[in-house]
C-alpha cells in the first residue's frame, strides 16, 4: 500500500513538471488596460513595472506599469507559428469579443513594421513610447501632445497622420520624426532625442541639448532604458557565443578579434531639484 502511495505521488509530480514545461514554451499576450496586447515568450515583475521579454534569448523586452496591465492570455505556440494574413496586425481578445469593442493591437508588430519603415532599432522606438506615454494610446500632455509617440497637432498634419490615436498611425509619424531628426543630426541621437522633445530650433538655439530640467532628464532617461535593452543583447549574444565556443571544444586556434565598445551615448547627469 505505501508503495501504491509513492507511484501516485510520483505520477502526480511528474504530471504537475510536464504541465510547468509547456506553460513556459507557450508565448503569452499581456492585455493592456489601453487596449494593446503584446506578445511575450515570458515575463518578470521588477518593482511597480513588468518586464515582458520578446524574445526567447532576453535580448529584447519591454518594461510595462503592472498597473497598466489588464490581465494575461495564454497562446500556444502551435497557434502563432504559421499565422494568416487576415490575422495581422490586429489580434483580437477574449475581453474585446465580450465587449463587441475594437480588437487590440499588438504593439510589437506596430513598433516593428514602423521601425523596419524608417531604419530604426525596435527598441529605440519602444524606450521613446515608454518614456512619452508609458503605451497609454490616449495619453495627452499638459501642451498638447498626444497619442503613443505624443505629436503635436502641428506636427501630426504635417506628417501626414491623420487620427493622432490612432495606435499604427502614431507610432509610423513618430518614428517618421525620429528618423528626419537623426538625418537633421547627423546621427547624433542626444541632439535628436532632445529636438524630439524640445523642438529643433531650441536644439539649434543652445547648440545641444537645451539646459531644461524636463529635456535634460527625458534625454537621460530614454538613453538608459536604451542602453539595457542593448546590455541585454550584448549578454545574449556573448552567451550564444560562448555555448557555440564550447560545442567546437576548443578546435580552433584563431584568437578573437577584440570588438570595441559599443556604447550608444552618454548623456549629461540629470541635474537635482531644487
Amino acid at each position: 500500500m505505501k508503495k501504491l502511495f509513492q507511484i501516485v505521488r510520483w505520477v502526480a509530480a511528474i504530471t504537475l513538471f510536464a504541465a510547468t514545461t509547456l506553460s513556459c514554451l507557450a508565448t503569452d499576450s499581456a492585455v493592456l488596460r489601453n487596449g494593446f496586447s503584446i506578445r511575450h515568450e515570458h515575463r518578470q515583475v521588477i518593482g511597480i513595472i513588468t518586464r515582458l521579454y520578446t524574445t526567447a534569448d532576453n535580448s529584447s523586452f519591454v518594461d510595462i506599469p503592472t498597473a497598466e496591465i489588464d490581465h494575461f492570455e495564454s497562446l500556444p505556440v502551435e497557434t502563432t507559428a504559421a499565422p494568416t494574413a487576415e490575422h495581422l496586425p490586429v489580434q483580437p481578445t477574449s475581453k474585446n469579443l465580450a465587449q463587441a469593442a475594437k480588437p487590440a493591437v499588438d504593439l510589437n508588430e506596430v513598433v516593428k513594421t514602423a521601425s523596419g519603415t524608417y531604419h530604426l532599432d525596435p527598441d529605440l522606438v519602444n524606450s521613446v513610447i515608454r518614456a512619452e506615454s508609458g503605451f497609454n494610446v490616449r495619453a495627452v500632455s499638459p501642451k498638447g501632445a498626444q497619442g503613443l509617440m505624443q505629436l503635436m497637432p502641428q506636427t501630426a498634419s504635417q506628417l501626414g497622420v491623420r487620427n493622432i490615436f490612432d495606435p499604427e498611425a502614431n507610432v509610423d509619424g513618430g518614428s517618421r520624426y525620429l528618423r528626419e531628426l537623426l538625418e537633421r543630426y547627423n546621427f547624433d541621437l542626444i541632439k535628436a532625442l532632445a529636438a524630439y522633445n524640445a523642438g529643433p530650433q531650441r536644439v539649434e538655439q543652445y547648440g545641444g541639448v537645451p539646459p531644461y530640467y524636463e529635456t535634460k532628464a527625458y534625454v537621460a532617461r530614454i538613453v538608459r532604458d536604451y542602453n539595457k535593452k542593448i546590455a541585454a543583447k550584448k549578454a545574449a549574444e556573448a552567451a550564444t557565443k560562448k555555448t557555440a565556443t564550447g560545442k567546437t571544444n576548443g578546435a580552433s586556434t584563431t584568437k578573437p578579434r577584440k570588438s570595441s565598445p559599443q556604447t550608444l551615448a552618454k548623456s549629461a547627469p540629470t541635474p537635482a531639484s531644487n
